[in-house]
């Protein structure tokens, strides 16, 4: 049974490269000459500290780059490198030298007389599996209820870096609920380096991998989801290769981490006992990067958030602010400001200023922390505003897109409660309240009444909109004595 599982293993193998060159950066290569096999040989020599530890070297009779297949699922570079071997069997080891005139390969078999597991004792060895001693090994899941759990971006940076973070989307808490995302599951078992995958039948992916996949028995995923629950049974177990010279796992046989992106190697980005960061290269989108965040499966426990009745006001006329906005795509202005018109209905001497920029989606808001909104208790926004006629009410504006239907800027305000566990996403089971046509040029007491959202648990973000959105129309609006409360 020991043999099962010499190849594929881990390239645990801590592969240690002691030299390497490109051809064109030595000229003493020979030009133009094609090497064949017997011009090359190596010698394999077991280390003087572990006899599962096996040197080689390059001993051919011409020059060139030698490269290694290591018969254990990992590879290597250079004149001399040094390959683990685990597990007691037949190893198949190859070298291929590349000169300037082409290449040769040849082979040699290694015979490993017994299994050393001293060899897997390693920290991140023992960090994915739970060690030698643990037989059931250790199972991983998608950490759910942690923000950027999963994500993409660009494989490089507009500036040819690699890109070391998913720029371009970021998971949210719980942001895939009810997709199979979150049924997968994947225990590391260290004795015969066994992997063994349960995902009820389903993997998630989107349209591209969904057709790469080819299988038509698939479950399209509503709203802020998306994408496919595609029909997928994992085989009964596999193998896995753990890289740690270039921290890389690699799952056996095609197996994936329950999102298809048409790889089975991944970067490991961070690995300790809590949790385990991947990456890879999709190989059914150019150009895209995938992002995962696992956990433990007994650690992946969903916190508790109460809900609270706390009320909240601000005037504005203190240094230090108790609801202080966040300000999302705002211009330069103070934003604490002299009252334009201290005049009834509002003589205060501070308020504050709204300054909308050329920006589509200029904002406001407010998050509050540790707690979502007790709204059978505390459902109404009020404030004062002022909406200054000086503005440009009538020309027309670029917009974010053919579906926005306003590119003027408009005499309202928007209030919108929010999820901020969303993300990025958060609009998408936001309610809005919006109050337009204001008169110009005086103060006017509003209440936005979100009695009808009592029941909502979820909102815990106040979100103030003033002129409209998705176009690039620029103005300035005031408000003063905001409150949420009963």
């Amino acid at each position: 049974m020991k043999n099962i599982f010499k190849t594929g293993i881990l390239a645990l193998l801590s592969v240690l490269l002691m030299t390497s060159c490109d051809p064109q950066e030595n000229n003493e290569y020979g030009l133009g000459t094609t090497p064949t096999e017997t011009d090359l040989s190596f010698t394999a020599t077991p280390s003087s500290s572990k006899a599962n530890i096996i040197v080689l070297k390059n001993t051919s009779s011409v020059s060139g780059v030698a490269t290694w297949n290591l018969g254990n699922g990992a590879t290597a570079k250079g004149e001399s490198v040094e390959a683990q071997y685990p597990f007691a069997g037949t190893y198949t080891v190859s070298l291929t030298l590349y000169t300037t005139g082409g290449s040769a390969t040849v082979t040699k078999q290694i015979i490993i007389a017994e299994d050393d597991m001293s060899l897997l004792d390693t920290p991140m060895y023992n960090a994915l599996t739970g060690g030698a001693a643990n037989l059931a090994g250790k199972t991983w899941v998608f950490d759910e209820y942690h923000d950027g759990h999963f994500g993409v971006g660009p494989v490089l940076n507009d500036d040819g870096s690699v890109s070391t973070s998913p720029s371009w989307w970021s998971c949210p808490a719980s942001g895939k609920e009810g997709a199979s995302l979150y049924k997968q599951e994947f225990t590391f078992i260290q004795v015969g380096v066994k992997m063994i995958w349960k995902n009820n039948g389903y993997i998630y992916t989107n349209a591209n991998g969904k057709n790469a996949l080819g299988i038509n028995d698939y479950i399209e995923n509503p709203g802020g989801v998306g994408d496919f629950d595609v029909a997928y049974t994992p085989q009964a177990e596999y193998t896995f290769a753990l890289d740690e010279n270039e921290k890389t796992l690699t799952l056996s046989n095609d197996a994936f981490f329950g999102h298809y992106a048409g790889t089975s190697t991944y970067k490991i980005e961070s690995l300790t006992d809590d949790a385990l960061y991947l990456s890879c290269a999709s190989k059914v989108e150019s150009g895209n990067k995938w992002w995962y965040r696992f956990i433990p499966k007994e650690k992946n426990v969903k916190p508790v958030v109460p809900v609270k009745a706390v009320a909240l006001a601000e005037n504005f006329e203190k240094e230090k602010l108790s609801v202080d906005f966040k300000r999302e795509e705002m211009g330069t202005l103070q934003h604490i400001y002299a009252n334009p018109a201290p005049v009834p209905v509002n003589e205060s001497k501070l308020v504050y200023l709204y300054q909308k920029t050329s920006a589509f989606y200029s904002n406001i808001s407010y998050t509050v922390t540790g707690y979502k909104f007790d709204l059978t208790q505390m459902n109404k926004v009020r404030m004062k505003v002022y909406i200054p006629s000086y503005n440009n009410y009538e020309d027309v504006f670029a917009t974010a897109g053919d579906w926005v239907t306003i590119n003027k800027l408009q005499s309202q305000v928007a209030v919108k409660l929010q999820n901020s566990n969303l993300g990025t996403t958060s609009y998408t089971t936001q309610t809005e309240i919006v109050k337009a046509n204001l008169q110009k040029d005086r103060w006017l007491e509003l209440e936005f009444d979100f009695s009808s959202v009592k029941d909502r648990k979820d909102y815990d973000k106040i979100v103030i909109q003033f002129g409209g959105e998705g176009h690039a129309a620029p103005g300035i609006f005031f408000f003063d004595d905001f409150s949420f409360n009963k």
